[in-house]
């Protein structure tokens, strides 16, 4: 749908910091919520969900943090129609340059029995009393009519008239449990767009999930019916089966811009960065067929399809690797290599340090290539990624030893160096090295947190591929993420434990 013959402008709408986090196994830091909302605002969305106030302590704070540093673009809060949620989310947003306020209500018959128990004059109502009540400090609010694609259309147009009456600047249609299909979906956008005339402006945007695999299908048929913006995640992490996939939207709006006469803001250059730093936060590795951004996206395997490609990319190829920031240049980098060729290979990923940190990072690269002949991409990625993200450490390895054998007691002896104060030892007995190296320092900590979660995988293959490993640990109720990289996975697995704990001890202070 064209404006006078002008491609349409799409707002995308990034809500990995906040559905996205949501998602079992993607929970982030406030330290790794700035750097992801850096690199989206780099990457050019018009609106990052920094995250849900109302709903803890560190949420809001992480929201107050990240609504501190972006000045590219608007960062939104998420509200229940609650003034509370509606007075969190202001506290929150107070030093962002353009805040959004996104309220939200359900409107199926399901939810207005079950969860709401409210009937549908008084949804109208608190749908419109929320939209005023934030109006009063934030010009742009967003209202969003939770399970409308299970939802009476004619009430939800009734919704969004009294919210935009109310001041909404955007009305929001989820398919919250990704129940519609493409052309059910773009029809009930065409019905809302013609239904409510009396939105006074009001964008139109689409939230869909992907329950059944057609989230990304979903969005763009809405697109097509003449919604204004799409909210989806980088990865397509979310809830259940996760959102739409911003790099799918993106991209199939610039390759199918002739079909769809609908665009974005997105520098698309940036995507393979921003999939990365997702990944590498979370801990949640990116399917190797994944559309855009997986290992196997650009790769060819069958001979007649190898043949095409080497005679003319375009045969099996719609999109370069090259335009998603996926660089075609493969330089060698090893201990020869200097820093201007770690620079270029690092600025070719996407990836950006300057002072200390990029002299942290080069150390760690020149000790790294001794180890190995070649240092891959995803070694340096994990290098950046390493030095870049979470929180400070409160404990830091100084020493380890580890005994095991088939016939003997695995032990374990770990020395760590409290806020570079004091060190502090202690040795235990485990079912195997690892077990006894964490039991060793729960002894230090003096505490023992329940091991959720333990995941090893290389970085790259070869018998001298990193170690990165992944924790999760529980505690008291709350749950943290830790990440470990070395060359040796015992150390890896120690190093992905204490980040872990280092998270967790910065929380509680």
């Amino acid at each position: 749908m064209t404006n006078n013959g002008q491609t349409r402008i799409i707002d995308i709408f990034d809500t990995t910091l906040r559905d996205g986090e949501q998602a079992p196994g993607c929970s982030m830091n406030l330290w790794e919520k700035v750097k992801v909302a850096r690199r989206l605002e780099r990457l050019g969305v018009s609106v990052i969900e920094a995250g849900f106030p109302a709903s803890s302590p560190g949420d809001l704070e992480a929201v107050k943090a990240v609504a501190g540093t972006i000045k590219g673009c608007a960062v939104a809060a998420l509200c229940r129609s609650l003034e509370k949620d509606i007075d969190a989310a202001r506290e929150a947003l107070s030093k962002a340059a353009a805040p959004r306020v996104h309220v939200f209500l359900a409107t199926s018959p399901i939810h207005l029995a079950y969860k709401l128990k409210m009937t549908a004059d008084q949804v109208v109502e608190r749908a419109a009393s929320a939209v005023k009540y934030a109006k009063k400090f934030c010009a742009d609010v967003e209202f969003s009519a939770e399970d409308a694609s299970r939802s009476d259309p004619d009430f939800v147009c009734r919704v969004f008239a009294a919210a935009a009456g109310a001041g909404a600047t955007v009305v929001n249609i989820p398919d919250t449990t990704g129940y519609a299909m493409p052309a059910e979906f773009a029809g009930l956008v065409r019905y809302i767009r013609e239904h409510t005339p009396d939105r006074g402006g009001a964008k139109i945007a689409v939230h869909c999930h992907n329950d059944l695999g057609l989230a990304a299908a979903n969005s763009l048929a809405a697109v097509e019916a003449g919604a204004d913006q799409v909210e989806c995640t980088i990865n397509g992490i979310g809830e259940r089966a996760g959102n739409a996939s911003l790099e799918e939207i993106v991209m199939a709006l610039r390759v199918r811009k002739d079909l769809l006469a609908a665009d974005t803001r997105v520098d698309a250059s940036q995507i393979y960065a921003a999939s990365r730093l997702v990944s590498q936060v979370t801990g949640v590795n990116v399917q190797p067929n994944k559309a855009v951004v997986g290992e196997n996206a650009f790769a060819h395997e069958a001979g007649i399809h190898q043949h095409g490609v080497l005679a003319n990319r375009a045969t099996y190829e719609i999109m370069t690797p090259e335009s998603v920031g996926i660089p075609k240049n493969r330089m060698v980098l090893g201990k020869h290599s200097g820093r201007h060729a770690f620079e270029c290979r690092l600025g070719e990923l996407g990836l950006r340090l300057e002072g200390d940190a990029l002299e942290q990072v080069f150390a760690q690269f020149k000790e790294l290539a001794d180890k190995k002949k070649t240092v891959s991409d995803r070694d340096i990625e994990a290098l950046v990624m390493d030095a870049a993200c979470g929180a400070a450490e409160v404990y830091k390895l100084d020493r380890w030893v580890v005994n095991c054998g088939s016939s003997l007691s695995s032990t374990s002896t770990i020395r760590l160096r409290y806020k570079d104060q004091d060190y502090y030892e202690q040795a235990a007995v485990g079912h195997g090295p690892v077990d006894a190296a964490f039991k060793a320092v729960n002894q230090i900590i003096r505490k023992e947190p329940a091991l959720e979660h333990y995941e090893l995988k290389a970085v790259t293959g070869g018998e001298d591929a990193q170690g990165e490993t992944w924790v999760k640990i529980a505690w008291e109720g709350r749950r943290w993420n830790g990440r470990g990289l070395s060359t040796d996975v015992i150390e890896s697995s120690i190093k992905a434990y204490i980040a872990a704990i280092n998270n967790m001890e910065a929380s509680l202070i």
